[in-house]
């Protein structure tokens, strides 16, 4: 477990705007509380897959003296509007105070790096411990509650929280999967024999025959830095991956949703966000978020490919889960 034996003082949490409850001062709270500061994105899959326990800590302890601050920072351009934000936090039922970090202040000051990190601070202000992605809940609790401890010896707690989903039980095994496969010609790898025509509309052509962590572009896509945008009505994309489950962040257009048609080899499953239609899976996309595509109960190899039944259609990232229960 990364402990922090060396004093470093956690830095305040401002430079942000605050959505829900705060501001959060670590001065004041000196010598009264324990500070949980969870630095997440509400598209990011592995901060979407710790949210569940983060949220149960606060219900769990806020009465012992855990504060939980929430710094979102935001991995695409339209997490900075607050009103998306603000629905995240009601879908994902948080309680806890959160901050907008759109300039990265927060993040900066923390010398962090990744999506989703944590810092525990202790009633003297020092951070004791980290913890960068997804996994080490128990850990991370026992650590909470030695540090709720210092304050109030006499505390008494009940055993750490049972784990969410099968794959985070003991024994469950994270497979190498295809990476996070972007859409913006920044980051993205396409794998269209013509290549990308970055910043406007260009006609693509999907060869068809597709290798594994590429992108493959048809019809008519203006390719950004950050995403892929169709350019017109029926424009698709097809990937070939290995994961047990398969996310892509989609955004609609301004004018309303729009409905993407999902084909996808018999062996694979359809995700929670597909509805069946007509005998074809379809996910309507109406509002900037990640959408899941494939649940499969085990990691497999496989194909998909999206089209976009109407223009405007924003699609950013790819993302693959990796772990499996044996």
């Amino acid at each position: 477990m990364p402990e922090i034996e060396e004093t470093i003082f956690a830095p305040e949490p401002v430079g942000g705007q605050w959505l829900q409850g705060g501001p959060v001062s670590m001065g004041a709270l000196r010598g009264k509380a324990v500070v949980l500061v969870d630095f997440w994105d509400y598209t990011c899959v592995n901060c979407i897959r710790t949210l569940p326990y983060v949220v149960q800590w606060h219900r769990r302890y806020a009465k012992d003296g855990l504060v939980v601050v929430g710094v979102h920072a935001p991995e695409f351009n339209f997490a900075r509007q607050p009103e998306f934000v603000r629905q995240a936090i009601k879908d994902f039922q948080i309680e806890y105070p959160v901050v907008l970090d759109n300039d990265y202040v927060i993040w900066r000051a923390y010398s962090n790096r990744f999506w989703p990190a944590k810092y525990a601070v202790d009633a003297g202000g020092r951070i004791r411990y980290y913890h960068y992605g997804e996994g080490g809940y128990r850990e991370t609790e026992a650590l909470i509650q030695r540090l709720l401890c210092e304050i109030h010896p006499s505390l008494q707690f009940p055993p750490p929280m049972e784990p969410v989903r099968d794959t985070d039980q003991p024994g469950a095994v994270c497979h190498r999967v295809t990476p996070e496969l972007y859409l913006g010609h920044q980051r993205g790898h396409f794998g269209n024999p013509q290549g990308i025509s970055a910043g406007y509309p260009h006609e693509y052509r999907d060869p068809g025959v597709r290798m594994e962590g590429m992108i493959y572009l048809g019809g008519k896509w203006s390719v950004g830095e950050e995403s892929s945008e169709a350019a017109a009505d029926n424009a698709s994309i097809a990937i070939r991956y290995t994961a047990k489950e398969v996310n892509l962040v989609m955004a609609p257009p301004q004018d309303g949703p729009v409905a993407v048609e999902m084909t996808l080899e018999a062996d694979q499953r359809a995700g929670h966000d597909a509805r069946l239609e007509n005998g074809r899976a379809v996910i309507h996309v109406d509002r900037p978020r990640m959408y899941n595509l494939i649940a499969n109960e085990e990691v497999r190899s496989g194909g998909l490919k999206l089209i976009a039944k109407s223009r405007g259609l924003n699609a950013y990232a790819f993302t693959f889960t990796s772990c499996a229960l044996t």
